[in-house]
């Protein structure tokens, strides 16, 4: 096994079945079980193996060695599945100084070996020329903005590529773990991380039946524009995983300018009528002042004080859901959505 290749039961207790206890906070230290599988060596019998995306077709003849991520989503699947990748993106956004999200530290730190390399993701736009300078044998871009140029620029580099399925930006949560799984031969090892999660999120639904039937929305507000986030988005998923049912007004007011979220004016605030309001803030402060505006008192949810905040650049990151944000972000979800609900039904 090459050296960079190192399994960890303990990160991956975090995704199998008997995974992370719902309590605490975001971020907060897990008592993973060490008993629980780290995953196995790549099938014997699992390659070659194709994908099917939006640029054609990919074939991966071996089982890649060298795995360079690129998006969002992969990098976590590939630590979850206990493999350090040479290079990753970097996370302007919930990566603090070092451009590496917490969770993304703590799995590398666990797992040790090389730190990879840190490929810029600050245009969205990547670097062919970096990536190739860590003689990947694979490129893992499932959840990206892979564009057709950089698309074809690697492959004639001989370098193949798992790009978006359908669309970019739009492959599924799961489904980027799964691709991932499948693209180093651990296909099996995927698929017990994603039971793992979802055992995770059906208990927490368990624990609060009062989830169940609640209409909820999603929204963001950053000053100038209202987003609410549709029943597509991943993070509208996992809300309804727990039992929440997206309101009536959310597909209502879409007016079809995206796949995952529509703006709603200042004047049709009074329309989301969702009896629990999920939503995100970079700072308290900005929390404070969206929930206390003008445009915030509009919606019943923050008049009735049913709203369950994210905040921090790092949780709003999180949200997102991965194989790795979704154990680390799930509990101070849950939290939040419980004491929302119960003021919802005070």
């Amino acid at each position: 096994m090459p050296a960079h290749k190192s399994r960890l039961s303990a990160l991956a207790a975090l995704t199998v079945v008997g995974g992370l206890a719902l309590s605490g906070c975001a971020g907060g230290a897990a008592q993973p079980d060490t008993s629980a599988p780290a995953g196995g060596e790549a099938a014997a019998d699992a390659f070659p193996v194709t994908f099917e995306h939006i640029y054609g077709e990919t074939v991966i003849e071996e089982a890649p060695e060298r795995i360079a991520t690129w998006g969002w989503g992969a990098t976590d699947a590939v630590l979850a599945l206990g493999i350090v990748p040479v290079a990753i993106p970097s996370s302007v956004y919930g990566g603090g100084d070092d451009l590496i999200t917490p969770w993304v530290s703590d799995a590398l730190d666990e797992l040790g070996g090389e730190e990879p390399v840190l490929l810029d993701n600050s245009t969205f736009e990547l670097s062919v020329e970096e990536l190739l300078a860590t003689d990947p044998d694979v490129l893992i871009a499932s959840y990206s903005g892979l564009t057709q140029e950089e698309y074809d620029a690697v492959t004639a580099a001989g370098i193949p590529v798992v790009a978006p399925e359908e669309a970019l930006w739009a492959t599924p949560w799961r489904d980027v773990i799964t691709d991932t799984g499948r693209a180093l031969g651990l296909e099996q090892e995927a698929e017990d991380i994603l039971t793992g999660l979802d055992e995770q999120i059906a208990d927490a639904a368990a624990e609060h039946p009062e989830f169940e039937g609640t209409t909820i929305a999603y929204a963001d507000d950053d000053v100038d524009t209202f987003y609410l986030y549709l029943p597509a988005d991943p993070r509208v998923e996992i809300l309804e995983d727990l039992g929440f049912v997206s309101a009536p007004a959310v597909t209502e007011l879409d007016t079809g300018e995206s796949t995952f979220y529509t703006t709603v004016s200042a004047e049709n605030l009074d329309q989301v009528d969702a009896e629990v309001l999920f939503t995100q803030a970079e700072s308290q402060d900005d929390l404070d002042a969206f929930l206390a505006s003008d445009r915030g008192q509009l919606i019943p949810a923050v008049v009735a004080g049913a709203v369950a905040p994210i905040v921090g650049e790092e949780n709003v990151a999180a949200v997102s859901p991965t194989a790795l944000t979704l154990p680390w972000l799930l509990p101070e979800m849950v939290d939040q959505l419980a004491t929302a609900t119960a003021a919802a039904q005070g």
